[in-house]
């Protein structure tokens, strides 16, 4: 794994990241609803951002603090011992920061499919990542 900055943070915080990844989840689905393609990718991608950020909290207390979105995704699969699970999901966020990095910093739109497929790659992390915080009794299923 890269050289990641991280950041050591206690555990319970991990329940915040998780509301923030819920809440820009459900905003970048709100967003692809109102044909607004490039709010609802870059809402999944900060959507993907937090909730990795949420499960290495919450699992090995500590986030990536790099400005490179991409350590963040080394840290999830690193947080997981590299067990597939959490490299397939660290794989969902690269994706997602690539699309991020394609529509924010250059001159491409959003199309509805990269909307759709950021929205919906977003939302399978976020809810793999709240899983993880549940058996892992940081939240509760109410969450």
């Amino acid at each position: 794994m890269p050289s990641v900055k991280i950041v050591q943070t206690e555990r319970p915080n991990a329940r915040q990241f998780m509301e923030k990844a819920l809440e820009f989840c459900a905003a970048a689905r709100q967003q692809l609803d109102m044909e607004r393609y490039d709010a609802a990718l870059l809402l999944a991608v900060h959507a993907g951002i937090s909730g990795a950020d949420a499960a290495c909290i919450g699992l090995g207390g500590r986030r990536s603090a790099d400005p490179d979105h991409l350590r963040a995704a080394d840290l999830l699969a690193a947080t997981g011992r590299n067990a597939p699970a959490f490299v397939e999901q660290a794989n969902k966020l690269r994706a997602l920061i690539g699309q991020k990095n394609r529509v924010e910093y250059e001159d491409k739109r959003a199309t509805v499919k990269d909307a759709r497929d950021a929205v919906a790659r977003c939302e399978r992390l976020v809810t793999w990542a709240r899983e993880e915080l549940i058996k892992a009794r940081l939240v509760g299923a109410a969450l």
